[in-house]
């Protein structure tokens, strides 16, 4: 347990405020909103207030749902340092999984994006004491008693009343609250099952905040572009926390993250790091990066010594230039790599690196930094934070991965039977996922223990890794591999339909063409992993926020 004050989540926040009152803080990214520490800490103080009026008691929930905005991070440090207890709700999640969320949690306020908020019926959240937009921060609805207002000018009083010589940094002083206190209920949005209300005690986001610290992801002056919702664990801890303690500044987007507009983002702020998931990086590989390689004189050139240095080199100069030009690293999270693309990024010595975590731990479970990275791995097990071991592996060492330390979830709130079952009984987490750790502590992952398929001789199929080599076939944008009957692998393509269009590809060429594709992998697979029919799909897959695809949604 981290116990050491300056450890406490709380006071890191009380004390980055105090050291960092003058600099910028926060940005919405494309407004003129930006905030400094000092604003910051004073919205803070004014939503302390706000909660105190409204009888908002320590260990009370508050939930926040929207897009990446300061009004979101105002909530987050306000609740967190009050002592009550953040509900992070994803924005995309639908209005009947929200209602879910805010009852099941028993939150007393909900801070909300007015788009999403006209989705939803106030009959059917009940218990709600009042909703706030996220937008202006005023008023949606309220159900206190008239001696407890919390709308913009009552709080404004109170604020003038309380600090009547104005707010100073000598003002900042937060609850003393221990760091094995409920901090943050997240609710999963999975790719083989449906959501649970993960219980992050403060202890596990501040063992993430300080690991970004020790390793320098994150220092006085860093630039984060925060285009992951700040409601997953990934972008929270990293574009936001920690860049936050460490007195850095956040670039907030707010809008659907197309290539153009980080493109246009990366360019323009020149982040220090970069936190992704790979169909970012992906996509940029198979619109940017392929084409020029797969030309005819390029390829050519590329297999000559010396000669491919000179053009690969001008490849990693326009990337780098793309991404900013003054990144230490891009950090990918949340799913696999396909193993072309990271493959061909390491030829270039483009600084990547991936990591491996999950909600259940806040989420860093390994990194490693990209001078240091070993290939197809994610990286190191956090020395010093967690620990990690194989379970029951099979003759070729592959076993559930399972993992204890400091970033560990308390459980799944109100779900005993969940958190019985996600728990050893020697006390380690059951990830869920299959992969084998190396002599130097190197995590490699297999797959799901939910999604391994069974050979018809019991041979263990990671379906991933053939998805990856569909996925780098001509006309593929992405692909499922699904068992029929118990024998039969099925491969459900969505095709790359503006790559089709161009070429005018008829429907019956492109039934070809994938039939060729699946040729072509089988020549790359085991016997009892062969694909043995591709079908169409016509629109891309349902995914969640970190963009992997909800498996348990699809049937072969």
């Amino acid at each position: 347990m981290l116990s050491k004050p300056e450890e406490n989540l709380i006071k890191i926040y009380e004390r980055s405020f105090r050291e960092n009152w003058s600099l910028e803080a926060v940005t919405d990214y494309g407004t003129s909103n930006i905030l400094t520490y000092a604003q910051l800490a004073e919205n803070v103080a004014k939503l302390h207030l706000m909660f105190k009026q409204a009888g908002v008691q320590v260990g009370d929930k508050v939930a926040v749902m929207g897009r990446n905005n300061a009004n979101w991070v105002t909530t987050f440090l306000a609740t967190v340092t009050y002592g009550a207890v953040i509900v992070p709700i994803l924005q995309d999640f639908k209005a009947n999984d929200a209602i879910h969320i805010v009852n099941h949690s028993e939150s007393k306020l909900l801070f909300i994006t007015d788009l999403i908020w006209e989705n939803i019926d106030a009959e059917q959240v009940p218990e709600l004491k009042a909703v706030i937009s996220l937008n202006t921060m005023d008023m949606i609805i309220s159900r206190l008693p008239m001696e407890q207002s919390i709308d913009k000018m009552t709080i404004g009083e109170l604020f003038a009343e309380t600090y009547p010589n104005g707010f100073s940094k000598d003002d900042v002083q937060y609850i003393d609250r221990s760091n094995a206190e409920l901090a943050s209920i997240n609710y999963t949005s999975g790719t083989t099952g449906f959501s649970k209300g993960v219980m992050t005690p403060a202890n596990a986001l501040a063992g993430n905040i300080l690991f970004g610290l020790k390793t320098k992801l994150v220092f006085p002056g860093c630039r984060h572009v925060a285009f992951l919702p700040l409601a997953h664990a990934y972008g929270c801890a990293f574009d936001f926390l920690a860049c936050l303690a460490a007195g850095g500044h956040t670039y907030l987007i707010g809008r659907t993250p197309s290539a153009k507009i980080l493109l246009k983002a990366f360019s323009e702020v020149k982040p220090t790091v970069i936190l992704s998931v790979p169909l970012i990086l992906e996509k940029i590989y198979k619109k940017m990066i392929q084409p020029q390689i797969s030309r005819t004189p390029v390829s050519w050139v590329l297999k000559m010594p010396l000669l491919d240095k000179v053009v690969l080199n001008k490849i990693r100069e326009k990337l780098m230039d793309a991404f900013g030009g003054e990144f230490s690293q891009v950090i990918i999270g949340g799913a696999p790599l396909n193993a072309e693309v990271e493959a061909f990024l390491r030829r270039i010595k483009f600084p990547i690196t991936i990591g491996y975590g999950m909600t259940e731990t806040a989420p860093l479970i390994s990194y490693t930094p990209w001078n240091e990275f070993r290939t197809q791995s994610c990286g190191q097990v956090l020395e010093g934070f967690m620990e990690a071991r194989i379970a029951s592996p099979d003759a070729s060492g592959v076993g559930e991965i399972q993992v204890r330390g400091e970033h560990v979830m308390m459980g799944y709130y109100k779900n005993e039977q969940a958190t019985s079952e996600s728990f050893t009984d020697d006390g380690w987490l059951r990830t869920g996922d299959l992969g084998v750790i190396d002599k130097d502590g190197f995590i490699y992952i297999k797959g799901r223990c939910k999604t391994m398929l069974l050979g018809p001789s019991g041979q263990n199929i990671y379906p991933e890794e053939i998805e990856a080599k569909i996925n780098n076939m001509p006309y593929v944008l992405e692909s499922l591999v699904l068992q029929k009957d118990d024998t039969r692998l099925v491969a459900l393509v969505c095709p790359d339909f503006e790559a089709v269009d161009a070429d005018h590809l008829t429907q019956e060429q492109l039934e070809s063409v994938m039939e060729e594709n699946r040729k072509l992998v089988n020549q790359d697979l085991a016997a009892y992993e062969q694909i043995n029919m591709v079908k169409l799909y016509t629109h891309e897959f349902e995914k969640t926020p970190k963009k992997s695809i909800k498996r348990f949604l699809y049937e072969a």
